[in-house]
C-alpha cells in the first residue's frame, strides 16, 4: 500500500462523514443533477484536496460536447467526471457516453458517480476503444479504518494523482486476480508441484498432469472462470513472461560464456578434456 501522508489521511477521516451525511440528505430530497455536481465539486475540493478554481473545470468541452467536470493538473486533464443525478442507478450508457469523451480527448481515467456511488475505469485505445473498471465504491459504504478503502480514495486525491497511484492500483488489479490465479493454477510448472507433493504422500502412486488438470477445471475452479477469455488472456501473458524470461537468462548465459577459441578453465581450443562436460570450441 502507498504511505499516505498524515495530512491527507486527516482530512478524509474528517470529510468523508461529513459528506456521507450531505449524500444522505441530498437523495432524500431527490436533487438534481446540477446540484449535485454542486456537491461532486466540494468533494473534490474537501476531501480529494484539489484547488476550486484552478483545478476542477466545469463543463469540459470535447469536440463540441460537454463532460460534467475536469480533474487537471497544470495544463494536463487527469481525469473526467461524469455526473449523474443522485437519484439515478449509474448505467452502462451513462459509462460509454464518457469513455467517448475520455477517447476524443486523450484522456486515460473516467471517474462517474450520481455522489454515493463512484466507478473509476481506465480507458484505452488501440484500434479500438475499450475501457476496463479499476474500482468502484459507494459513499456510504467507506470503512476509514481498512487500508484499501483509504487507498481508493487517496488515489483519487492530488496527491495520490501526482504520485500515480491510481495506475499502480490498474497495474496491480491486473496481475492479482482470480484469472491469473486459475491461469497459475493450470500452468505446467503448478501442476508438476501437485504431482510431486501428491507422490510425496504416496510415492507409489503415477499422477500426470492431464489428470490434475482435469481436476481441477471439473471439480475445483468455476467453469465461468475456466471457460472465460480472461483467463485466455492471462494464460498468454503468463506464457508471454516465460519466454521472455528464458530469453533474458539465455542472453545472460550467452554474454557469460568465452568467446569461441579462449581457453576454458586452462583448456587449450578445441581439446576436450575427458571428466568435464566442457564442449569442443571451434573457430
Amino acid at each position: 500500500m502507498a504511505k499516505i501522508p498524515q495530512k491527507v489521511k486527516n482530512r478524509l477521516v474528517s470529510s468523508i462523514p461529513k459528506f456521507k451525511k450531505i449524500l444522505t440528505q441530498g437523495k432524500e430530497r431527490d436533487v438534481n443533477e446540477s446540484d449535485t455536481v454542486t456537491i461532486i465539486t466540494d468533494m473534490l475540493e474537501e476531501v480529494f484536496g484539489f484547488d476550486k478554481y484552478s483545478e476542477i473545470t466545469r463543463e469540459f468541452s470535447i469536440k463540441g460536447t460537454y463532460c460534467d467536470l475536469a480533474i487537471k493538473n497544470g495544463d494536463k486533464v487527469e481525469y473526467l467526471i461524469e455526473v449523474k443525478a443522485i437519484g439515478i442507478s449509474l448505467k452502462e450508457k451513462h459509462l460509454k457516453q464518457a469513455i467517448n469523451y475520455a477517447a476524443g480527448a486523450g484522456i486515460t481515467w473516467v471517474v462517474i458517480t450520481n455522489g454515493l456511488d463512484w466507478e473509476v475505469h481506465k480507458v484505452t485505445v488501440k484500434g479500438k476503444v475499450s475501457n476496463e473498471q479499476v474500482f468502484s465504491f459507494n459513499v456510504q459504504d467507506l470503512n476509514l479504518k481498512k487500508s484499501d478503502h483509504l487507498e481508493m480514495l487517496f488515489s483519487l486525491c492530488k496527491r495520490g494523482i501526482e504520485i500515480d497511484l491510481i495506475d499502480d492500483l490498474y497495474q496491480y488489479k491486473q496481475s492479482v486476480n482470480r484469472y491469473t490465479v486459475g491461469a497459475i493454477l493450470l500452468s505446467e510448472s503448478t501442476l508438476n508441484f501437485v504431482g510431486r507433493e501428491l507422490k510425496r504422500l504416496n510415492s507409489g502412486i503415477k499422477v500426470n498432469s492431464e489428470e490434475l488438470a482435469s481436476i481441477l477445471e471439473h471439480e475445483i475452479l468455476k467453469r465461468d472462470l475456466i471457460d472465460s477469455e480472461e483467463v485466455l488472456k492471462a494464460q498468454k501473458m503468463i506464457l508471454k513472461q516465460k519466454k521472455s524470461k528464458n530469453s533474458r537468462k539465455d542472453k545472460a548465459l550467452n554474454t557469460a560464456l568465452p568467446a569461441p577459441n579462449m581457453p576454458i578453465l586452462g583448456i587449450k581450443p578445441g581439446v576436450v578434456s575427458s571428466g568435464t562436460n566442457s564442449s569442443q570450441y571451434s573457430s
